[in-house]
């Protein structure tokens, strides 16, 4: 970014903030201090060099060091700007590609320390972790899909996402098995996206992050993507390229907590200066990193501007919020005596609960057409519900309980499931509560969980059968869709972040019909309105039989805003035909059969109902109407009445 602002002061104390600046960012109302915080270039009295600021309030002295003075800590000192706690200085004759930190002296205990910059547009690909002079200059060309998003995005859109990280999706064995960088996965991932029919790719996170076996969720840079793949204008040209095909980028955002990594943000300037200091506050005991105190306003502008800087500069469609539930309670996976109570002596935590609010509120705000979205593990009341209603505030949330109940039912050998039914009824007694997304995410295939075909009961056959059922039953269900990478064509082992997925395997029928089975499943979810127009409005969803818990048969309809548009969804978990299976129905007609998951398109049997059948003029299920249905086994079909 460079600024060409004319500065008449001496070249020491030229620098980019301004006091109205420094006054939002310590009121904690300023969300984009990554416009003035950090490095540019700059020019001063025709003197062209970089602007370096850094926040650092109990630092004694603060200097920038580089490759641009041998990282000397004496060369060039930074001037603190009066209370506010910033440091600032103007190096001139420096320019985009120089490597530096910040080297701090702080005023307790004789602590100095070589820290990469907070807001550092761009860092050295780790191991190494200086950061680098950079600016976002980029011609975007997606201004098209930037003014119709809010009808992709929106509620009553078909959104089906793919959950993808960026290391492991697709490598390159020929040349030591190394990642595509992201010049090179835009257009197959594009390609890939487009055949699968899914709207949305969402990426794990892509903020610089020193441990790459953390998979992005252990952040130190909360404005640089990380240099693993490539520049920042590198990951803009994957986005860029995915919105002019059409699909949406989510991008995974950890404001919840940050690593201990020396040169990050814990104990910044010999102080807890972005984490609480009582480790009952502060540190996260599962996962061993430190907790952000979001009742301090610096830090709740430095998250607030790093949330406004995914939307504002690369053009994000949406942010995904991890580990919600650990930023709402003061309790969260602690024990008695190891959390510290609110003022009300209760164990939410006001200060994020705060924090979360106004990141919604501004996000909305300022880019519309976005969605925000929770990974929320609890039940916390309205976390999809606006701020003026009691809610959080976000657009929509993560079904958990969804997920953990489905799975558990689908892991069960069939013989068993009658007595397990209400596990996926039950849902229907919460599932319009929230805006929910049915996630079956990458933490179902990690940490010797296995795959999802490896959690299937059975042999072969039916662990395919059974995993066709359950992508067929969540693509019936109420709820917006997600699905990591692998699951789509039945990847074997479970993932691993150092390896491509199995891709090889699709040269097996049962994978490659896995595979054509979400693509079917996507283009009809995306083609019938009835699958997307009431995903999250009761209008949407009517049960027509959740009782049958001896045939383990669920019967089901979805309804859409035109009347006439409803897509009814039997589900038959067992490997035992039903044939001449009654089904009472709302209307006469045909009953065409949209998708038979037992066809064998998909490496079925190939049992089903010859396209369709006749609606009976018999009352069945308190319906005037009735199908006689062919039921395959493990399988799932939808039917749509015409004329």
């Amino acid at each position: 970014m460079i600024q060409s602002t004319k500065i008449d002061r001496p070249l020491q104390n030229a620098g980019l903030l301004t006091p109205d600046d420094l006054y939002l960012f310590n009121e904690g109302s300023h969300y984009r201090m990554y416009e003035r915080m950090g490095a540019h270039e700059f020019t001063v009295n025709g003197v062209s060099g970089v602007c370096f600021s850094v926040w650092a309030p109990n630092a004694r002295r603060v200097s920038v060091i580089g490759d641009f003075n041998g990282w000397d800590n004496h060369s060039h000192p930074l001037q603190l700007l009066d209370s506010s706690g910033v440091w600032e200085g103007f190096v001139p004759d420096i320019r985009k590609g120089a490597a530096y930190k910040f080297h701090i002296v702080s005023q307790h205990r004789g602590f100095r320390a070589d820290k990469a910059d907070p807001l550092a547009l761009f860092n050295e690909a780790p191991p190494r972790t200086a950061s680098i002079v950079w600016d976002l200059d980029y011609e975007w060309r997606d201004q098209q899909w930037m003014q119709q998003r809010w009808q992709k995005n929106s509620l009553s859109a078909p959104v089906a996402i793919y959950e993808v990280h960026l290391g492991s999706w697709m490598r390159v064995p020929e040349e030591g098995n190394r990642s595509l960088s992201y010049r090179e996965m835009a257009p197959r991932l594009a390609d890939y996206v487009t055949k699968m029919n899914f709207t949305h790719v969402e990426f794990l996170p892509v903020m610089e992050h020193p441990f790459y076996a953390s998979w992005g969720y252990q952040t130190t840079g909360y404005f640089a993507p990380t240099a693993r793949y490539g520049t920042p204008q590198d990951f803009m040209y994957l986005v860029d390229h995915l919105h002019q095909r059409g699909i949406g980028v989510i991008l995974d955002w950890v404001p919840s907590h940050f690593p201990s990594d020396g040169h990050g943000l814990a104990y910044f300037d010999g102080t807890h200066l972005y984490e609480h200091s009582d480790p009952r506050q502060g540190f996260h005991p599962d996962w061993k990193t430190h907790i952000f105190n979001y009742g301090r306003s610096e830090v709740r502008s430095f998250l607030l501007s790093s949330a406004m800087f995914w939307l504002d500069k690369y053009h994000a469609d949406g942010l995904r919020v991890d580990a919600v539930a650990s930023m709402l309670y003061l309790d969260y996976s602690r024990k008695e005596g190891e959390w510290i109570p609110n003022k009300h002596g209760g164990r939410e935590n006001l200060d994020a609960i705060d924090f979360l609010r106004r990141m919604n509120s501004e996000a909305y705000k300022e880019h519309p057409g976005i969605q925000t979205v929770a990974e929320e593990s609890t039940a916390w009341p309205a976390v999809s519900r606006p701020i003026y209603l009691g809610g959080l505030g976000f657009g929509m949330k993560w079904d958990m309980g969804w997920m953990h109940d489905t799975l558990k039912y689908f892991s069960l050998d069939p013989i068993h499931r009658r007595h397990h039914h209400n596990q996926l009824t039950f849902r229907m007694l919460y599932g319009f509560t929230e805006n929910f997304v049915l996630p079956l995410s990458h933490d179902e295939v990690v940490h010797g969980k296995g795959s999802l075909i490896g959690k299937m009961p059975g042999d072969e056959w039916q662990k395919f059968a059974n995993l066709r059922s359950l992508y067929g039953y969540m693509y019936g269900q109420a709820g917006k869709k997600l699905l990591f990478m692998g699951g789509e064509f039945g990847q074997v082992r479970e993932w691993d972040h150092d390896s491509s997925l199995e891709w090889h395997v699709l040269r097996y029928p049962v994978h490659s019909g896995m595979q054509k089975w979400i693509e079917e499943l996507n283009r009809v979810y995306r083609q019938e309105p009835a699958l997307h127009e009431f995903d999250n409005d009761p209008a949407g969803f009517e049960w027509i039989d959740a009782n049958d818990n001896a045939n383990s048969v669920l019967t089901f309809l979805r309804k859409g805003k035109s009347p006439e548009q409803m897509v009814l969804v039997i589900c038959n978990l067992t490997p035992v035909p039903r044939m001449a299976y009654q089904v009472g129905v709302p209307r006469g007609g045909y009953w065409r059969e949209l998708l038979n998951s037992d066809s064998t398109d998909y490496a079925g049997s190939g049992m089903g109902n010859e396209g369709g059948v006749h609606a009976q003029e018999q009352s069945t299920h308190g319906r005037p109407y009735s199908l006689g249905l062919t039921l395959p086994p493990l399988a799932v079909l939808f039917l749509k009445a015409t004329e």
